[in-house]
Formats: C-alpha cells, structure tokens, sequence
C-alpha cells in the first residue's frame, strides 16, 4: 500500500468512527431522573442557597439605612457648620 492511499483512509475511518460514536450515543439508555441520594443532595443545596438569598436581601436592607444614617448625619453638619 503506497503512502498516499493511507493518507486518504485516514479522514474516512475518522468520519466513520465519529459517526459510529455519535450514533451509539444516540441509542443509549439514559437515565431520566437521578439516584435518590443526588436528588436529596439537590434539595439541600437549594434550601442552602435560599437561605443565603435571604441573608442577602437581610444585609442590603441593613446596608441601606446604614447609609440613610450616615447621609443624614453628614447633612446635619453640613447645615450647622
């Protein structure tokens, strides 16, 4: 078999096998909901970042009149100074 013939199967058996893969992906079984153990984990993981979301909008409130304060004491000074 001479070189150029190799190089010309080359790109074949490479489109062949990429099909093959593709197709074989294709028919397998795949699983529609997950182990319990990972569904459970999920769950916690949301009641986690809920949690989080609420001391998030906890510490924006805080920041906020945090700085409803400061603006007004530096309004204050600025009145009698």
């Amino acid at each position: 078999m001479e070189p150029w013939n190799i190089s010309v199967l080359i790109p074949i058996v490479g489109i062949v096998a990429f099909a093959a893969i593709r197709i074989a992906r294709m028919y397998a079984p795949h699983s529609t909901s997950p182990p319990a153990d990972v569904a459970a984990r999920f769950e916690a993981l949301e009641r986690n970042v809920q949690s989080l979301e609420e001391q998030h909008a906890e510490t924006l409130e805080r920041l906020d009149f945090a700085e409803r304060l400061l603006s007004q004491a530096r309004e204050e000074r600025r009145i009698e100074g």
